[in-house]
């Protein structure tokens, strides 16, 4: 292993290390409001991750932890959101009927490697052998949950699903997310892109990063549930003040906005980094300010900057697919790798169906439809 790579290495588990000090052992409802699991730490001989541990008996989780969430109430929150009217009523009773079914599966008795309770977990350069050594050990220490890898894409993660499907792993597709590769030469060609980097350079009450603290962080949680929990789905994480201001001053987190001219933040977003990509889990806009002010506009191409200076990628997630497509985005399906070969057949039964059903029908109507 060379220098560069073992400092790599080195910085993500001191990283996850960070995130143990906050969340092992905590209540994880004081951090963020609507999630009911516990963290711990795991390694694969080179490196710490933080794991969620999920025992399947909570009761509306964030989808972040819960796969029942993920797969059932959050699903059909998106399929009534893009389906015609009269569909309504059969999407929800088929929705009630899944949630169900997945509930008696038991499919939240989950241990989740490499989760940071993030819409995106942003992983280390694969190194052969890591992830069945993360199993094994998994497998000793919770051997009745199956064990889950989130946020794994063909893109950036080819050589770690490749070694889940080795494995025995199941495939099964969650969402599609956008990644910006070479931003500095986007916004060379990309005329949205270049609006908006120019609209963040006229402002004049920027906070930067190191301009945050105090009273922001209330403010900054209830921007982001504006955004997150009001406008989109309350299936999303809730995190809560206490969770911002951890995070932030422990380094997890880096914030960027702009405030009015009575010094309030109008517009946050809260970058997270490992080795050379970035992504935004925390992003927040008062939605009652008029559109014209391009607040999103405006967060977002904060991260645009710091990844033009940094020369970092960027891992978007989902969401707002034709804004981030006219900037240079480009789409890429997202997948949860999952194993359950130690579990019960009804448990495996219903993660076969889940992975087939997603692959068959959820990827080709997300590319259909460009979500």
């Amino acid at each position: 292993m060379n220098a560069a790579a073992r400092v790599a290495d080195e910085t993500f588990s001191q990283r996850a290390h960070a995130f143990a000090r906050i969340h092992v052992g905590a209540d994880s409802r004081a951090l963020v409001a609507n999630l009911d699991t516990h963290a711990e730490l795991i390694d694969d001989g080179e490196r710490s991750y933080p794991v969620s541990i999920d025992d399947g008996e909570a009761q509306d989780n964030a989808w972040v932890c819960s796969p029942r969430t993920t797969y059932g109430a959050y699903a059909t929150e998106e399929a009534l959101r893009y389906a015609p009217a009269l569909l309504g009523a059969p999407i929800r009773a088929a929705g009630l009927g899944l949630d169900r079914w997945l509930r008696g599966a038991r499919i939240d008795r989950a241990v989740a490697i490499n989760n940071w309770w993030l819409s995106t977990n942003l992983y280390p350069r694969w190194r052969i052998g890591c992830a069945q050594r993360l199993l094994q050990g998994a497998l000793q220490r919770w051997p009745g949950h199956a064990v889950w890898l989130r946020s794994l894409n063909r893109d950036d993660h080819a050589d770690w699903l490749e070694e889940c499907d080795r494995l025995g792993f199941l495939l099964i597709p969650s969402r599609q997310v956008y990644l910006f590769r070479d931003v500095a030469a986007l916004a060379q060609r990309r005329h949205n892109l270049q609006i908006d980097l120019r609209l963040a350079r006229k402002q004049p009450r920027r906070a930067g990063d190191g301009d945050i603290g105090g009273a922001d962080y209330a403010r900054i949680a209830w921007l982001y549930a504006r955004l997150y929990m009001d406008r989109y789905s309350r299936c999303n994480p809730r995190y809560t003040e206490a969770f911002v201001r951890s995070w932030h001053r422990a380094g997890l987190l880096q914030l960027d906005g702009f405030r009015d001219e009575a010094g309030q933040l109008m517009c946050i977003a809260g970058i997270f980094r490992q080795g050379r990509t970035l992504t935004t889990p925390i992003v927040g806009y008062d939605t009652d300010q008029p559109q014209r002010l391009g607040l999103y506009r405006l967060l977002t191409a904060t991260t645009f900057e710091r990844a033009i200076a940094s020369g970092d990628a960027i891992n978007f997630s989902a969401g707002a697919a034709g804004f981030k497509r006219l900037r240079g985005g480009q789409p890429s399906i997202e997948y949860s790798a999952v194993y359950a070969r130690h579990l019960p057949a009804r448990t495996q039964r219903a993660l076969g169906w889940l992975s087939a059903l997603t692959r068959r029908a959820g990827v080709p109507i997300m590319r259909r439809f460009e979500l």
